[in-house]
């Protein structure tokens, strides 16, 4: 990986919306549900599942919350009229988690009871580590409620080998996934080499205990101790998913498809859809040394 793509990555919020917008097309269905949902039904053709999520995060205001939780039940409501093999991502943050803890809980449950009258599925999403402790604890309120709601731990974090222990006993739905927030040591594992090693342990630990695991991965690597791990353990297709993030390795993911293994499509949308490709950009310097080099052709 090249320094220049490096010092880019690092000045990507200085790099014109447009130009980023340009690149960013391939990793978001557009800023309409409409949009969002043609893209699932493209995928569910192509055999692929889907998870919708719209974006947004960190609510100031607990009624941007409650518009949240209103265009994810017409997410809800489009999927289960379409008949399109898919669930809804939610994020505590987008729900009012850090405005009013209570009305984020009573909003998130309004909306699995609904999503559970229409045989669906709410999937909690794991934010920066401000919130962890937050977002389990609300994942275990539910999870006592309700059988249509999983969440993700994220294996880059040094706390999640005792968080995973501490929600075995709900026999949950947890999607794993390294870890996209910039965190300090004290928290977050710094050696790729851990994040992978973390990442198989939390696996292996939640298929012996009885967990439907969601292995969300672009690395080669980890899908191959997938594969071994489903080997070893005889594990029925129905027991895990891959799941990876529109746009990215669709290569790896057709692979995954054809050797018979369930895999799911996480499709972003939304008016938020800047901030969101700033940070995916971050994660993949070599994106953003493309995206500089547009702008310096003045593509």
């Amino acid at each position: 990986m090249s320094v220049f793509n490096r010092l880019v990555a690092l000045t990507l919020p200085f790099v014109p919306k447009p130009i980023v917008g340009a690149v960013a097309k391939r990793y978001i269905a557009g800023e309409s549900l409409d949009e969002a949902v043609k893209v699932a039904e493209d995928l569910n053709q192509a055999g692929f599942l889907a998870a919708l999520d719209l974006l947004g995060e960190d609510t100031t205001r607990i009624e941007q919350a409650r518009q949240a939780a209103n265009d994810y039940s017409r997410a809800l409501d489009e999927i289960t009229t379409r008949g399109i093999d898919a669930y809804i991502s939610i994020k505590p943050t987008q729900f009012g988690l850090k405005v009013d803890p209570r009305a984020c809980l009573e909003l998130i449950r309004s909306l699995t009871t609904r999503a559970r009258s229409k045989g669906q599925f709410v999937r909690i999403e794991m934010e920066d580590s401000s919130s962890t402790s937050e977002t389990i604890e609300l994942f275990r309120t539910l999870r006592g409620e309700f059988s249509n709601v999983g969440i993700v731990i994220q294996a880059y974090l040094w706390r999640s080998v005792a968080d995973i222990s501490a929600i075995a006993d709900l026999k949950p739905n947890v999607r794993i996934v390294k870890g996209v927030y910039v965190e300090p040591r004290r928290v977050a594992f710094k050696d790729p080499r851990i994040i992978n090693r973390n990442y198989v342990l939390m696996a292996e630990e939640l298929l012996r205990k009885g967990a439907y695991v969601a292995f969300a991965t672009h690395d080669e690597l980890l899908v191959w101790e997938a594969f071994r791990m489903a080997e070893e353990m005889s594990l029925p297709k129905e027991a895990y998913e891959f799941q990876m993030l529109l746009g990215v390795q669709a290569e790896l993911r057709d692979i995954i498809r054809d050797a018979g293994h369930r895999i799911r499509v996480y499709i972003p949308y939304g008016k938020d859809w800047y901030p969101y490709s700033v940070r995916r950009l971050r994660e993949n310097p070599e994106i953003a040394g493309y995206v500089m080099r547009a702008m310096l052709r003045g593509e």
